[in-house]
């Protein structure tokens, strides 16, 4: 999840350059008005009132179309992605994220928390399991369900896509059914890496929010290791 935090920067959400639609149709991502989650669909609304000029829509995938390396989070920050129209992008969780994909030259650019930071991923797609912010940070299973063929689609669409990175439980179960495997032979746990029958490898790691790492339940050089595992299952395959 990325986590509710205070905002970052202000810097106002940037705009698909196609209209929706016609990014829709390329992508086989969500609608902006999608309607499949009545419970979603009252908070979106509720924020475009308050808020008006965030994105406060679906956010879609985010990264390089020839990505070998899938991140999968668990589903928009209020105040970051859903502010931004990026994952991962103007709260806290991000700034681990990014500044990882950096180290390990998986990015190029410097991040800002924003959408027009310029920031590029190079062989990297980050995407979450559900597309729109939910309340208090906790998307329902029946939410989580619905959104699951977005997700399928940006991960069986990456035809170079190898190895994925889930960041959470749910994430990982998601992420599991989207790529065929079997939740049973898959247990989640930190480090963890599982090859699926269907040809992908899953890793896990706890994820990146500002209560993990505050806590100490996740720190950056764990971080770190989970991201040298997927280069070494990269080269392994």
């Amino acid at each position: 999840m990325e986590i509710d935090t205070p905002e970052l920067f202000e810097a106002p959400a940037t705009p698909p350059t196609l209209p929706w639609s016609d990014y829709v149709a390329r992508t086989g991502d969500a609608p902006r008005d999608c309607p499949h989650c009545p419970r979603l669909v009252k908070f979106r609304t509720d924020l475009r009132a308050r808020h008006v000029g965030w994105w406060n829509a679906p956010v879609p995938g985010f990264g390089d179309p020839d990505a070998w390396l899938a991140v999968v989070g668990l589903a928009p920050g209020m105040r970051g992605a859903n502010r931004t129209g990026r994952p991962f992008t103007g709260d806290q969780a991000g700034v681990l994220l990014y500044t990882t994909l950096a180290k390990f030259g998986l990015s190029t650019g410097d991040y800002a928390a924003h959408s027009a930071d310029g920031v590029t991923l190079n062989g990297v797609f980050i995407t979450n399991a559900v597309r729109c912010v939910p309340p208090a940070n906790k998307p329902e299973t029946a939410e989580i369900h619905a959104c699951r063929p977005y997700l399928v689609e940006h991960l069986r669409g990456l035809p170079k896509l190898k190895v994925v990175i889930a960041l959470g439980g749910t994430a990982h179960q998601s992420a599991v059914k989207a790529l065929g495997g079997k939740l049973p032979k898959t247990p989640f746990g930190h480090g963890a890496v599982h090859h699926l029958h269907t040809g992908y490898t899953i890793i896990d790691s706890y994820h990146c929010s500002q209560l993990n790492t505050n806590t100490g339940r996740l720190t950056t050089p764990m971080f770190e290791a989970v991201f040298a595992t997927a280069l070494a299952e990269r080269d392994r395959q």
